[in-house]
């Protein structure tokens, strides 16, 4: 069973930066595409006006559960959360008759409260059902993943996504297992197979942190989903309106400072050359990294980058 989603605490990363960045009109309409336990949405909620209104959304049943329930519930009429992934975020709004946002803001990855659960499999430190699915509603966990594929999928997802290159070792030591009757079921056993896989490590990294970043990555759709949710930030998005992104690995970063700039940038089309130029969509506002005082009270946050822009075309 479970622990209550209450039981695991968070602590949310660049707090201050993030809302300072969204909010540039206190009575206007913010989504928080990534609520978790809640923490921006809270400050947001300080922040706003009488007549602001704030949407958060999470693919998490737990992080649902912990705005709509308990201690840790959100009760303001400003305010309502939705089980769903910002890669659905131009049709959640439209059910809710929104068409036009004054701020977005995603805060990307896995969480505290998903880590520190032993139950949700995603993290190497604590022995658990190799699950890693971030909506335990729907999809398919890890352990199946790994149960069905061929060693060339499985390589392929822990190269591409995990950046890990003994892949090939890996995923060849996984199969050998599964073909011997023994398909990998938990993180334990997930651990001990990459360590015996991978022969060298960057000193202070386990060696499975490269495989489980792959397997929680292609098991979401976290990339696919992070560029859904980018391009809808465009459609959604008022002039003015600012978009805050806050990443913490390299895949991520990289998606949305390509994203940024190129949407950061007026273009002709060359097999029109007497048409109007497509006009810039996005300015770039902002880089921020977290401070030494973040970075010592919570360690967590010392790889997440923040990137701001500001919507700039009237749609």
């Amino acid at each position: 069973m479970n622990p209550a989603p209450a039981d695991f605490s968070h602590t949310t990363v660049l707090l201050h930066e993030a809302v300072d960045a969204l909010v540039t009109d206190p009575d206007g309409l913010y989504v928080d595409g990534t609520f978790g336990r809640g923490g921006h949405s809270r400050l947001l909620l300080q922040r706003l006006g009488p007549k602001g209104r704030l949407v958060a959304i999470d693919r998490d049943p737990d992080a649902v559960s912990a705005a709509t329930a308990g201690a840790t519930r959100v009760d303001d009429p400003r305010f309502s959360i939705h089980h769903t992934s910002f890669g659905q975020l131009v049709p959640t709004l439209a059910a809710l008759g929104v068409t036009k946002l004054n701020g977005l803001l995603l805060d990307l990855g896995v969480s505290s409260p998903q880590i520190d659960n032993p139950a949700r499999g995603f993290s190497f430190r604590f022995d658990g059902p190799l699950d890693m699915r971030m909506d335990t509603t729907r999809g398919e966990s890890a352990a199946d993943f790994l149960a069905r594929a061929d060693e060339r999928h499985i390589a392929e997802v822990i190269r591409d996504y995990g950046e890990e290159r003994f892949a090939l070792q890996v995923a060849k030591a996984l199969v050998a297992r599964r073909e011997g009757g023994l398909p990998v079921r938990t993180t334990r056993e997930l651990s001990d197979v990459v360590a015996r896989a991978v022969k060298t490590r960057e000193p202070g990294q386990d060696p499975a942190t490269r495989t489980f970043q792959a397997l929680r990555i292609f098991v979401n759709a976290e990339l696919e989903e992070l560029e859904q949710g980018l391009n809808a930030a465009l459609e959604l998005l008022l002039p003015g309106a600012r978009l805050v992104v806050i990443s913490f690995h390299s895949l991520e970063d990289r998606i949305v400072k390509t994203f940024i700039a190129r949407e950061s940038k007026a273009e002709f089309d060359r097999r029109a050359p007497f048409a109007p130029q497509k006009a810039m969509r996005l300015k770039a506002v902002a880089r921020v990294k977290p401070g030494e005082t973040e970075l010592r009270a919570n360690p967590r946050a010392r790889s997440a980058i923040m990137r701001v822009a500001e919507r700039t075309e009237s749609a």
